[in-house]
Formats: C-alpha cells, structure tokens, sequence
C-alpha cells in the first residue's frame, strides 16, 4: 500500500520480526516481543497477520517504523458466531509518530479483515484514540476489585500452571461460563496455545484427582496479582483464589492485595462477587471497542437471533428501517421470522419514513451493549427511534457481554 511518502505498509517478512519486536518492546513490555514470536509461528495466524510500516530509506535492519498484528476472533451473539478481528501489539517508533502510520495500518488491518469476511472489529486500547478510526466504546469491561476475603481451600485441589492438553478442558469450563450471556468472545485456538506459552501472564488450572474443575488468569506477582478470567467450581475458585493470595504473600510487592475481575451474567459471579470488594459508586469503568462498518452484514448473520426475540415478544408482521444516515437497511419480520436484509444509500431523515437512526459509531453498541436501543436514545441525541420504538426496543434490548481476550484489560 503505498504513500506520498515512500513509507511501504504491508504485512512483516519473517527477516523483519527481530525489528519488529524489538520495536514493541521499546515501546512497551519485553513480554510483547514474546507474544509477537508466538503470534507470528502459529499455524493460524501467522508473520502474515504481522502488519508493518517500513521506511526503505533508512539502514537495513532499522527500517519497520511502525506495526500492528490482525488476530482472528469470533463474536457470539444469542449463540449465533459472527467472524471478528481484533487489532493488538500497535507500536510507533518516536520519530514517526504523528505522521498517519497508525491510521494507515489500521485501514490496512481493516480491509485484510473484510476481505477475509469479518462483519466487525473489537479491540482494548487506549482512551479516545481508536475511536478516530470508527471504534466506539460498546460493551461494558468488569470490574476489577480488591479480593476483601480468602477462603479455605479444599486441600485436595491442586492448582498449577495450564499445559496444553488442558486446553480443551478450559474452553469447556469458559464455554459454561459465556453460555448465560448474551454476547461472548472466546479464546481462538491459537490464542489458548499462546496464552500457556507467554510469560506475561500465567495461564492456571485447578484440579482434583486429577480432573480440571476451575481455570484462570494471573498477572505476575511482582507486579501484584490481578486474576481475570475465572471460570469453574466453587472449590476449584476458591483454591485459585487461596493459590493466588499465597503467591502474593511470598512474591509480591507492599501488602500482597489480590485483585479479581468480576463477570456480571456467568455463574462464576456468584462464587467470586462476595469476595470482592464494594462497588465503587463513582467509578465510570472501562469499556471494549468495537466497530461496525458495515450493519447489514451482521444484521443477516443476526436473523435467527432476531427472528426470536421477535417470535418471543408476539408481534406481527412489519418493515423495518434503519439508517445510520450515511446508509439505511430494510428488512421485514413477523411471527414466520425475518427476511433478507436490503441495504441502501444516504437517509438523512428516517423518522419521518417511519423508520428509525442510529449514527454509525452507535451501531456497535445497539447490536453488542448493555443500554439497549431505548437507552441509546436517551444517552444520544441523534439516535432517534420514531415510530419503531416498539420494534426497535425488541429487536436491540440491553444485553451483557463477556469477552475473553489476549491481553487481560486490567
């Protein structure tokens, strides 16, 4: 891809990985360097997803002057998987920041995902800045809180580091765990392999008589234990938990605070919630990008999810609108299900053709957040329900999310 100014935008060469994590380790954390090893010698992703800027004039081994790596993943909404990328590991070096390399990768990254069918893109990052590139903060990530008490564990519960053949007994336990929400991202493949392979976080599972009943995350001891991603029996969490406070006590830093992320929606809520501390009421919390580019893709995807909660709420036939003003879709649905969705140019006013909008950054969030359509009206003067509000509040009601991801947003 090229640009005025000669700087080449493609995916890395396998010559150019040493660069490249040396260039992510600069300006972030020498485990990066790691997983962008790990990423680029899986059989699933691959040097390909490595995305690099390269400046042709500067000395040979000091050209990759910015990066980002495409992963794949797979967002479930209502059971239905719709194909997702996520965008990790983005790096400038210095001297070249300000001059649109990020932008430019993303778009790059952004096309590759299309082409390869992804309806939408999710990502953790920074505040505001990816939304410059048409995320929008969607879906609500859990607390992380002070784990106020520690159990007694069973004794008969070993906890220990996750090897690969304990993968499928993970996702197993996680796939438990997701099933009681409405939206979910599991671990891809890949990623369960990388994350029993990096050393940025520690990947644990609890047994007993030699059976996995319960798995976590844990971030390193010396930079004080956050455990995210708990999933699995009452005595297999709190044996992790236990494991997690001694590990805190003879490794960490001050006064061994063990912190936990909660997953409002799953049952492990119920096990790890009384032990947490209080919700901060004045904490506004942090939240997952996503993008939607393009809504009728999705919304196709979406007909058996939509087909029943429009079944559910026993409503009869009718056309739907939407626009997001710079586009509409038409589709219509009744009690025999939802039709095929038709796409369209520039609808400036819907209301007043009896349909509803929704700006395009606000898409994400009625298709994957927890405010639902109605409450998006009320946050957002430009998303308008008219007429639809019945129809729009059925089809887009507020749902929980749980997304399991490569970096722990803690």
């Amino acid at each position: 891809m090229p640009r005025d100014d000669a700087i080449e935008l493609r995916s890395a060469h396998d010559d150019e990985l040493d660069e490249v994590a040396a260039l992510l380790a600069d300006r972030g954390d020498d485990a990066d360097a790691v997983d962008l090893r790990l990423v680029a010698a899986d059989p699933d992703e691959g040097v390909g997803s490595v995305l690099v800027a390269v400046d042709p004039s500067l000395p040979q081994g000091r050209r990759v002057v910015s990066t980002a790596t495409l992963l794949r993943e797979t967002v479930r909404v209502g059971g239905v998987a719709l194909p997702a990328a996520q965008v990790e590991m983005v790096a400038t070096m210095p001297s070249y920041e300000g001059r649109g390399l990020v932008r430019d990768l993303m778009a790059l990254a952004h096309r590759r995902s299309a082409d390869r069918g992804d309806v939408l893109q999710v990502m953790i990052g920074i505040p505001f800045f990816y939304r410059q590139f048409g995320y929008a903060y969607s879906m609500r990530i859990p607390d992380t809180r002070v784990l106020d008490i520690v159990p007694s564990p069973d004794p008969s519960v070993v906890v220990r580091p996750a090897a690969l053949d304990d993968v499928a007994a993970m996702q197993q336990l996680q796939d438990a765990e997701q099933a009681a929400v409405a939206v979910s991202m599991p671990h891809s493949p890949g990623c369960w392999r990388w994350l029993c392979a990096r050393d940025g976080s520690a990947q644990w599972v609890a047994t007993h008589d030699g059976r996995v009943i319960a798995t976590a995350r844990a971030t390193p001891p010396d930079e004080g234990v956050v455990l995210g991603e708990i999933a699995g029996s009452r005595a297999g969490v709190e044996a992790i938990v236990a494991h997690a406070h001694r590990l805190a006590s003879e490794h960490g830093p001050g006064d061994a605070t063990v912190l936990a992320m909660d997953r409002p929606g799953t049952p492990v809520h119920d096990l790890v919630g009384p032990l947490l501390a209080p919700v901060d009421p004045a904490d506004a919390g942090h939240w997952f990008y996503a993008r939607i580019e393009r809504p009728a893709p999705v919304l196709e995807r979406l007909r058996p999810v939509l087909s029943a909660r429009w079944a559910e709420a026993g409503l009869g036939e009718q056309e739907v609108l939407l626009s997001s003003y710079r586009s509409h879709v038409r589709f219509r649905i009744g009690p025999d299900g939802m039709g095929p969705v038709a796409e369209g140019g520039p609808l400036q006013a819907p209301v007043s053709a009896g349909g509803s909008g929704v700006p395009p950054d606000v898409l994400a969030p009625l298709l994957l957040g927890p405010h639902g359509a109605v409450g998006l009206e009320r946050l957002h003067p430009d998303v308008l329900l008219g007429r639809q509000r019945e129809a729009m509040a059925v089809l887009f009601p507020p749902v929980l999310a749980d997304l399991l991801t490569f970096y722990l947003p803690v």
